[in-house]
């Protein structure tokens, strides 16, 4: 058996199953508190593998990191979240604190490869993966394999500068189709409208109960779906950058299937999937046209830990 272990901004996964895609042994999940930064989250992994790796025989793990790696160091390079991961070798940790060894990857990538291998991408040659959440990310996976694992990033459509005048390096896809931004945008038309009428975003605000700062992505969605016009002015604007993010990687790699998953990908088919598959319409080179296909993630909230499993897969079943 391995262990599988999500680490991102907000949550801890642990998952313990065979690596070969059948079902989880077991999952549990544990909050982070941000405030203990790095020690804290080690802290809480050290106890929850040492009781797992005993009673599930783990032999080795597999990490998903929200944030950059060197795949090849089994190194940190930061978290975006949470202090003092700066640089930090994961996986050379592991194996002195734990005792077991260790594979690392982006927890992005190693969604792709599940999504690739087991979910919406089975039986597909070449799928690229959209997560869209808190921020934007991507994986790349031909044939079953991770694409760019040797290179400082590789897939990054939210890092992605939407147009020649992006001159900015924080005017990114991300900036414009994360669910942070959808709800930053939606607070600050708020603010500056007033909201003093429907089409100035009074049902939005009744659904956030007056109070702009604590919209989510989620209220959002909820008041676009009741006809909210600037609701729907924040979902069209993060569509539309979404959309022509996706046409440009369609464009340079043809993959047969683009996977979207992630919070704001569950806004549903009219709010968001339909909006997205028109605007990659509008954007893509006129040939792919009918070359490729679109389709919601399959895998849901355990999709990193899945990849994270069938990373330690690869790399030790031979064994």
């Amino acid at each position: 058996m391995f262990l599988g272990i999500e680490i991102g901004g907000t949550k801890l996964q642990f998952g313990v199953g065979a690596g070969d895609g059948t079902p989880l042994v077991c999952l549990e999940r544990r909050d982070v508190e941000p405030a203990a930064g790095a020690a804290g989250i080690l802290e809480q992994i050290r106890k929850e593998t040492t009781k797992l790796k005993t009673v599930h025989s783990v032999r080795g793990i597999g990490v998903g990191f929200g944030g950059p790696v060197d795949a090849l160091e089994g190194r940190v390079r930061k978290s975006h979240h949470i202090t003092g991961w700066e640089n930090f070798p994961l996986v050379r940790w592991i194996r002195r604190n734990l005792g077991l060894p260790a594979v690392l990857g982006n927890d992005c990538d190693l969604a792709a490869l599940a999504e690739s291998r087991i979910g919406a991408g089975r039986g597909k040659r070449s799928i690229f993966y959209v997560t869209v959440g808190t921020g934007v990310g991507g994986g790349y996976v031909v044939n079953g394999r991770l694409q760019g694992q040797d290179r400082p990033s590789v897939s990054e459509i939210g890092h992605l500068r939407p147009g020649l005048d992006a001159l900015d390096p924080d005017r990114t896809v991300e900036s414009l189709a994360s669910g942070w931004s959808i709800a930053e945008f939606a607070r600050e038309s708020l603010g500056a409208k007033k909201a003093d009428s429907d089409r100035h975003g009074s049902r939005l605000l009744a659904f956030c109960q007056g109070n702009p700062a604590g919209l989510t992505a989620e209220l959002v969605a909820e008041a676009a779906r009741s006809g909210d016009a600037l609701a729907l002015v924040a979902f069209r604007r993060a569509t539309q950058a979404l959309g022509w993010a996706i046409a440009q990687v369609l464009t340079l790699l043809s993959p047969e299937l683009v996977v979207i998953g992630g919070g704001v990908s569950r806004s549903g088919e009219e709010l968001f999937f339909a909006p997205i598959r028109r605007e990659i319409e509008r954007y893509v080179f006129p040939p792919l046209v009918e070359c490729y296909q679109v389709a919601p993630a399959k895998l849901g909230e355990t999709v990193v830990v899945e990849g994270t499993l069938l990373l330690a897969g690869n790399e030790w079943s031979r064994t």
